[in-house]
């Protein structure tokens, strides 16, 4: 099945990406044979939250929103005969800051064409981990947890969370990279996450989401394989939940990274 749509790119205001410009990611885009494209920039974290990564670099700056979304209302016009370009954002669901990001998304949301509600930062042990920031960082969250089990637990509570909370009428409708904790799985093994897989399908078919299927773990040395997992993935299209490719791409050249894992759904 040919892919006409990325769901989950990022852009030069990504503090943690590349320098490339939104040129760069359209062009490769149309030279991809793409139709639809959403921009879905790391939103600005809550106010009150301290960024755990040491480069304090996981989001754009609360400053930059504004240009942001006008750059996206200039590019829409820009290419609009030849791509559909959504403004969205990658919104971090954090446990605790639940009414500060639904403030945020009150005053964004009417800008917004499509968005992703993701989670990244877990709590263990009183403390805050960036969840997919690197090996070290995983393991140091997975010492806090107590084992690799109560990491996994962790993980998917907090995902249940995010899509049970309410974040308001502009809550994200699709949710982000559902395994991403299985990101350094071949150095930290993971016990079955079936249970939690399914349960989470479950809640997603409740609340009508549809989910990312994002093509970024290939590319991880120690994942090899997308988020969610193709067995996820197919037991989604079973569910009758739509997947949403996405390349999570944080440079133009990452664009349609795993994007053959779609042939085997």
């Amino acid at each position: 099945m040919p892919i006409t749509r990325d769901g989950h790119i990022h852009t030069p205001f990504c503090p943690h990406g590349s320098t490339d410009s939104f040129h760069a990611y359209i062009e490769r885009a149309l030279k991809e044979g793409l139709e639809t494209i959403t921009f879905t920039e790391h939103a600005p974290l809550p106010e009150g939250f301290t960024d755990p990564v040491p480069e304090k670099d996981s989001a754009m700056a609360e400053s930059d929103l504004e240009q942001y979304i006008e750059t996206l209302h200039e590019l829409k016009k820009e290419y609009h005969s030849d791509i559909t370009i959504l403004t969205g954002l990658e919104i971090d669901y954090i446990e605790g800051f639940e009414a500060r990001t639904k403030a945020m998304l009150n005053e964004i949301g009417p800008y917004l064409d499509d968005s992703i509600l993701s989670v990244h930062f877990l709590q263990a042990a009183d403390t805050c981990f960036c969840l997919d920031y690197s090996l070290d960082s995983f393991g140091d969250f997975v010492h806090a947890a107590g084992s690799v089990e109560n990491a996994v637990k962790i993980y998917f509570d907090t995902v249940h969370h995010s899509i049970k909370c309410d974040l308001g009428p502009y809550k994200p409708n699709r949710l982000g990279h559902m395994t991403l904790i299985k990101k350094f799985q071949k150095k930290f093994p993971m016990p079955d996450i079936t249970p939690y897989t399914r349960a989470v399908l479950d809640a997603v078919r409740l609340q009508n989401m549809t989910i990312d299927f994002n093509g970024a773990g290939t590319a991880k040395t120690w994942c090899g394989e997308p988020y969610p997992d193709l067995d996820t993935a197919r037991e989604a299209l079973k569910r009758d939940i739509p997947l949403v490719y996405g390349s999570d791409a944080h440079q133009a050249d990452d664009m349609m990274q795993g994007a053959k894992s779609t042939a085997a759904l």
